[in-house]
């Protein structure tokens, strides 16, 4: 009596999953747009305005990198260049890159506004298999296989850094570091 029963619910289940996959799909909720998201609104994220011209603006940024372990790929003409690697995981790379570009402002362009977006690049270790085969003619067709591995790094993840925190704390160093430079002359 028992497997009779069993059959009938066991075929019941059956056509119930095959009548889920009839089913219409519902439509799929459209995504808002990146570009949408962007306010443009007068918020200084982004920039601040210094007490000092150009080039001593653009120094204390360069100083400000440095002095967090970043290296300067370009420090010249109102524009510096800077990156650091991190690893936080054994599998993981992020690489954090600055962009500054220092504006002077006023009649006589002693106060400089600085511009700053630091962008983060994450990367995760890809394995890729990698086979060959090794024939021996004189023996006829025999193959040996032969297979290794070769590690890479991928860019699974790219965006501005957004937090404002995050460069209120640069802004403070680069405040320092002029501070600093200043006293020196």
């Amino acid at each position: 009596m028992r497997r009779p029963l069993f059959l009938i619910l066991t075929s019941l289940l059956g056509l119930l999953l095959a009548g889920c996959g009839a089913l219409p799909s519902l439509p799929e909720r459209p995504r808002k747009a990146v570009y949408q998201g962007e306010s443009f609104t007068a918020e200084e994220t982004f920039s601040r305005l210094f007490d000092a011209d150009v080039d001593a603006t653009c120094e204390a940024a360069r100083r400000a990198l440095l002095s967090q372990g970043y290296v300067i790929s370009k420090a010249d003409g109102g524009l510096v260049r800077g990156n650091k690697h991190f690893q936080p995981e054994g599998e993981v790379h992020v690489e954090i890159s600055f962009n500054i570009v220092c504006v002077g402002d006023g009649p006589k362009q002693q106060i400089a506004t600085a511009y700053v977006s630091a962008q983060q690049d994450q990367y995760a270790l890809k394995k890729n298999p990698q086979a060959a085969s090794l024939g021996v003619s004189a023996l006829g067709s025999i193959s040996v296989p032969l297979s290794s591995t070769q590690d890479s790094l991928v860019k699974v993840a790219s965006e501005t850094i957004p937090a404002g925190e995050f460069y209120d704390r640069f802004f403070t160093l680069m405040q320092r570091m002029l501070r600093e430079n200043t006293a020196e002359r």
